[in-house]
């Protein structure tokens, strides 16, 4: 059964504010004032590190042993964007040799846009379970705001710059995956401009319909759930998605959505660091990670684990 292992994390001290994207973006100052007081967003993490400074950072955090890091078949490098860094760079492959893993079978999955990380721990879980022996995974997760699309969604978020890394174990006693379900909305593929709205009606009860039927999966009910570890896309999609379906808003883990920003495929693991050092998690705790994706279609997608 897939388990996360360890988790290891990097988020800058640096901030940029909603107010600094007002003229890049033609935000009305009502605009900056709703990112901040309603959708509770109103800085994003940012770094003056390139790319393979940011995973590199998050590999360290991981702190492999050597005999860990001989183990390590995978690299599952989870991103948003298909495109993270200018052609020729390869930011993967270099922060692996600097890490002592370019041994590994490294490749990127961006198929689900933000939901790809659940997608990468799925898929890094079925490699290691066909080999059949006590290799090792890691997923990466981080990317650079370096486009207008990569800085800011309208209406919707500010993506935040970090990184994060986990490693996958084939079994484990502890953070063992006990359900995945990921929805695909192939409807969603097309001009951002024209569906857009129709997203957005949509979004909340899609997102809750995945957490409800990964929790069922699991043959568990969302009263058995400790906490939500979520996107940190804002806090009125979570408000709304809670509502939907009557899951308490103070166990879902939202208090780096204000200063970090939504960090690309990296906040699962963000949250998960954070759940774990403040005592959120106890020994046998189940808990969810959820994500929703948007570009070239749309996914809602949650796990389950066990602590």
């Amino acid at each position: 059964m897939t388990a996360l292992a360890a988790v290891g994390t990097f988020v800058p001290e640096q901030r940029v504010t909603i107010e600094s994207y007002a003229e890049a973006f033609d935000l009305t100052p009502m605009q900056v004032r709703v990112f901040r007081r309603y959708h509770k967003l109103g800085a994003a993490a940012r770094s003056g590190e390139p790319l393979t400074a940011l995973l590199g950072l998050a590999l360290a955090d991981l702190a492999l042993t050597a005999q860990q890091r001989a183990r390590v078949r995978y690299v599952l490098y989870a991103r948003t964007f298909p495109v993270v860094v200018p052609f020729p760079r390869n930011p993967l492959h270099d922060a692996l040799a600097a890490a002592g893993l370019g041994h590994a079978q490294a490749f990127a999955v961006g198929q689900q846009a933000c939901a790809s990380g659940l997608l990468a721990i799925d898929l890094a879980g079925r490699l290691l379970a066909a080999d059949g022996d006590d290799g090792l995974a890691v997923v990466l997760a981080g990317e650079k705001a370096f486009t207008g699309e990569a800085r800011f969604v309208p209406e919707t978020s500010m993506f935040g710059e970090g990184a994060a890394a986990c490693l996958i174990a084939a079994g484990g006693g502890r953070d063992r995956l006990l359900s995945y379900v990921a929805r695909l909305r192939g409807e969603f593929d097309g001009d951002l401009e024209e569906v857009a709205g129709e997203f957005q009606r949509i979004y909340h009860d899609a997102l809750g319909e995945a957490v409800t039927a990964a929790v069922g999966k699991a043959g568990l009910a969302l009263t058995d759930i400790a906490v939500i570890l979520p996107h940190n896309v804002n806090q009125v999609a979570w408000q709304r998605t809670c509502k939907r379906i009557g899951f308490p808003l103070d166990r879902v883990l939202l208090e780096h959505v204000a200063d970090y920003g939504h960090v690309f495929c990296a906040d699962a693991f963000i949250n998960h660091r954070t759940a774990v050092e403040r005592g959120l998690l106890r020994p046998g705790d189940r808990y969810v990670i959820a994500a929703a994706g948007a570009g070239r279609g749309a996914t809602f997608s949650a796990m389950v684990f066990e602590h």
